[in-house]
């Protein structure tokens, strides 16, 4: 009985050793372990870890990567947005006749410009007709008065006729003179300067034909009237539109958060797909009293000089404003800043130009080809500019399956 106890026992040993080897080799061998202080074996795990975010170049590498310090610049604080252009509605003046009549004949298209006073249309006015009769009808009775006085007043100094009557007829010829002063008045107020009401009494002929002159220098944006047509006073549609283009507006739509840093009388650069690499200059006139609730935007109104009439209505544009003074970033040329799959924003750092270490870095403002570095880098640091998208090509060949 004594042998087999002892058998048994040697099993038992036998098979506890086995158990501690296998724990030993689990924990020694398992994959992605980091060394503790005073075990050897994981160390070459984490030198791979350290290499997944590194590339070494050669010196045919080399060629294609440029280093650059990081260095200060100045960036802007602006805010922008997008709209389109429209007329200076405050400049806009929709002409219509001032008297009703039938339009005789139209002197202007769309997109004509147009200076002061220049003929638009001419309209066939009984009104105007009624007025010039009006006035020659006057100017014949001062006529016939003025005669009649001189001829009393001969006659008074004969004797044949009385005083009374000298005096009725100078009366009436202040009559007839106020007339007339009123019928040249009402003759006026169709556009008839005073040459115009003089040649109508010296050849005691009437003319029909009202003269509908611009009223402001601009250009044609409408035209609704035709010959032919019956026209009145402020009947919309209005037969022709005049806009003064030396301003135009600008309405964009921003979002309520941005709307606080907008105010009228701010300076703008509007930019427009029409005209790239230009720049017109404008300001905020007005910014809405209200936000929309479907879009969560304020609406804000530009002005902006075109004196070169380029503009058109319409155009899509864009513009920028500052709304703080400039600040001093840390800056990478756009090149050394490269967007990953994952989205993340990443620049390749060196302390010895051969050696380049991927860092996730935070981005603001780009400006003169330079994107600012929120956080990242610092000042001095060198860095990958050209080159940098080589580099993170690199990384991801090697990387594993």
């Amino acid at each position: 009985m004594a042998p087999r106890m002892t058998i048994d026992r040697a099993r038992a040993a036998i098979v506890a050793a086995l158990l501690v080897i296998a724990a030993i080799a689990y924990w020694t061998l398992r994959p992605g372990e980091t060394a503790k202080p005073g075990q050897g074996a994981p160390q070459p795990a984490a030198q791979n870890a350290a290499s997944l975010d590194s590339v070494d170049l050669s010196d045919s590498q080399l060629a294609v990567v440029k280093v650059e310090p990081v260095a200060e610049r100045e960036f802007p604080v602006e805010k922008d947005a997008v709209g389109s252009i429209d007329f200076n509605e405050d400049m806009t003046v929709q002409v219509f006749t001032p008297y009703q009549g039938r339009i005789i004949a139209l002197f202007a298209e769309v997109g004509d410009d147009v200076s002061k006073g220049q003929t638009l249309f001419t309209v066939d006015s009984p009104d105007l007709l009624q007025a010039e009769s009006t006035l020659i009808a006057a100017a014949g009775v001062l006529d016939l008065y003025t005669k009649n006085l001189a001829r009393l007043r001969d006659l008074y100094t004969t004797q044949a006729v009385s005083q009374r009557d000298v005096e009725q007829a100078a009366s009436d010829e202040q009559t007839a003179e106020g007339n007339l002063q009123a019928a040249r008045d009402a003759v006026r107020l169709f556009g008839k300067a005073d040459a115009d009401i003089d040649d109508i009494v010296a050849k005691r002929i009437a003319d029909s034909t009202l003269v509908v002159p611009s009223p402001i220098t601009g250009r044609i944006t409408a035209r609704n009237g035709a010959p032919g047509l019956f026209v009145q006073p402020g009947n919309a549609p209005a037969p022709y539109t005049v806009a003064d283009i030396a301003t135009m507006w600008m309405l964009a739509n921003v979002a309520e958060a941005d709307s606080p840093a907008f105010h009228a009388g701010q300076q703008v650069q509007v930019k427009v797909n029409a005209f790239p690499g230009r720049t017109f200059d404008g300001k905020i006139t007005t910014v809405g009293a209200t936000v929309d609730p479907n879009t969560r935007t304020v609406l804000v109104r530009s002005e902006v000089s075109d004196p070169q009439h380029e503009l058109r209505s319409d155009m899509f544009a864009n513009f920028v404003i500052s709304v703080g003074a400039p600040v001093r970033s840390p800056a990478i040329p756009v090149d050394g800043v490269v967007r990953e799959g994952d989205g993340t924003m990443t620049a390749w750092v060196t302390a010895d130009r051969r050696h380049f270490t991927q860092r996730t870095v935070m981005i603001g403002e780009e400006r003169d080809g330079y994107r600012q570095i929120l956080g990242g880098v610092q000042v001095g640091e060198l860095v990958a500019t050209d080159g940098a998208l080589y580099l993170s090509n690199t990384l991801a060949a090697a990387a594993p399956p």
